[in-house]
């Protein structure tokens, strides 16, 4: 039987996020004054839109509201996702992170700053951007050398779709 409220919510709550699509990927409970403040975080591979968003948070009040996991004072319950500049913690994390760029804290304190190509079990094929317009390198990293990672917000960002589009165009031309 698990101690923590943490993990009771996490265990009462997992299977509900889970039977939705989405995977728990935090939950926390913070104090805002007299009130609590119960904050779960939700994400997929597909990501999840405002209608998933909305199903799962009914769902989760819903079965909130069954028990007594929360206690008696009173909560508002916030259901969103990571965020654009989420932290890369489980290897679902970079496989959803792939095309994007990364801030990665390496192990010896080195810093680097790449693009994820590919991601498999033992680690990661990344871009290294080029400088004052040399080409991008290739570079190969493993879990063990990543203490922490975090995808950037890019607002100059070329997706594939637009790639596709654009090298379509060139093509009739």
């Amino acid at each position: 039987m698990s101690t923590t409220q943490s993990e009771r919510l996490r265990e009462l709550l997992e299977p509900l996020v889970s039977s939705q699509g989405l995977d728990l990927e935090e939950i926390a409970v913070d104090a805002v004054g007299r009130k609590r403040v119960l904050r779960v975080v939700v994400d997929s591979d597909t990501g999840a839109d405002l209608d998933r968003i909305a199903d799962v948070s009914r769902a989760l009040s819903a079965k909130l509201d069954e028990t007594d996991v929360m206690g008696g004072a009173e909560y508002t319950l916030e259901v969103g996702t990571p965020g654009a500049e989420r932290l890369l913690t489980e290897h679902r994390h970079y496989v959803r992170a792939t095309g994007r760029l990364v801030r990665f804290q390496l192990a010896g304190g080195d810093e680097l700053v790449a693009r994820i190509t590919e991601a498999d079990d033992e680690g990661l094929d990344v871009e290294v951007p080029g400088v004052k317009g040399r080409k991008p390198t290739a570079r190969r990293l493993a879990f063990a050398d990543i203490t922490r990672a975090r995808v950037q917000v890019e607002f100059n960002r070329r997706d594939d779709a637009s790639d596709k589009k654009n090298d379509t165009k060139e093509e009739e031309a």
